[in-house]
């Protein structure tokens, strides 16, 4: 067989997925659901296209049947990016790699990278609004902080602005408004989300958990401690399996930390820590949020972790090592153990 024979079978298959894909991935746009799947999609509509070609040729031809051919491997996610980079390199007006390049750089948590990509995209078109929003929730994910505020909430504005129905636009805004304490507005702005998403979906429950949290703290009601409630503390134990225990090295920071099961991505409480001093011990309270309006006790149920940074960023990186607890209660007083025992 010819090269040009295996080219047009996979451009066939390729726009056979497409067909069944593209109306996939609106719907579950509408829907609410992360932008990951749709990388992902994107993602199948090219690897299955090439190894369906590569399968042909391992076990339908002659030549390979008689063991004279051998299958190329697939390539890694190291040597895919590689392709996209190099080709970014030489064609740096290509808008859709730019916006294939802050996805996955986002998928892969390198946020500073992904909000490079985007903020390429946007010098290639101003108003796009896949570029816009990606440019913003990069920016808060690459800030210890993780406030929605500057370039960012600009962005945003102008990507309701462009579309009145960008889901994950109206969510960020939601956030940034709440962060800064206009609960009034991030309320509204929520509101305006509902009708958008699948009220059976865990983003619908999300957004009415954010709705009744920000109309509590505009009423003044969720800072009002109900009688006899004790705060909470959660007293989480962590250590290394031992598997991992040969990767520790000196100046490796540990940060044990418990996030809302739904809900903002940022921290309602984290503790920094020296890493050589594993096993450890840390009790997280209200006190130790990363910013006022989110707390503890600001949510019923918390997913705890804990991470042991190479770099010392809080934002995890490859080659970190990785454990969690999973989801807990915020009123629990038994311990959280906590191993650590994959590697990002």
């Amino acid at each position: 067989m010819k090269p040009a024979f295996y080219v047009c079978a996979a451009i066939m298959l390729a726009v056979a997925l497409a067909l069944v894909l593209v109306p996939l991935i609106r719907r579950g746009r509408r829907e609410g659901r992360p932008v990951g799947v749709f990388a992902l999609a994107l993602a199948l509509a090219f690897v299955i296209p090439v190894a369906t070609i590569g399968l042909y040729m391992l076990v339908g031809t002659p030549q390979t049947l008689d063991g004279v051919a051998k299958a190329e491997p697939p390539p890694s996610i190291d040597e895919a990016m590689a392709g996209l980079s190099a080709r970014l390199a030489q064609h740096p007006d290509d808008l859709q790699g730019w916006l294939l390049m802050g996805q996955a750089q986002g998928m892969l948590h390198q946020f500073t990278q992904a909000r490079d990509a985007y903020g390429h995209a946007l010098d290639l078109d101003a108003g796009n609004g896949v570029a816009m929003v990606g440019w913003a929730e990069s920016d808060s994910q690459s800030r210890p902080d993780h406030l929605i505020d500057g370039r960012a909430r600009e962005l945003l504005d102008k990507a309701v602005q462009v579309d009145a129905t960008n889901q994950r636009a109206l969510w960020l805004l939601g956030i940034s408004d709440f962060q800064q304490g206009r609960y009034k507005e991030a309320s509204a702005t929520w509101r305006k989300l509902q009708p958008l998403l699948d009220p059976s979906s865990n983003v619908a429950a999300a957004v009415e958990q954010q709705i009744a949290a920000a109309d509590a703290k505009a009423s003044g009601k969720a800072d009002e401690p109900a009688a006899g409630a004790t705060p909470p503390a959660l007293d989480v134990q962590v250590a290394v399996a031992p598997a991992l225990k040969s990767k520790l090295a000196a100046g490796d920071t540990l940060y044990v930390y418990a996030r809302a099961e739904n809900g903002p991505p940022m921290p309602l409480a984290v503790a920094k820590l020296d890493a050589g001093k594993l096993p450890a011990s840390v009790v997280l309270t209200d006190g130790m949020g990363m910013t006022p309006q989110f707390k503890l006790s600001s949510a019923e149920r918390v997913f705890v972790g804990a991470r042991i940074s190479k770099s010392g960023q809080a934002i995890a990186q490859p080659g970190d090592l990785e454990g969690d607890a999973g989801v807990v209660s915020t009123s629990t007083r038994d311990p959280i153990r906590i191993s650590i025992d994959k590697v990002h």
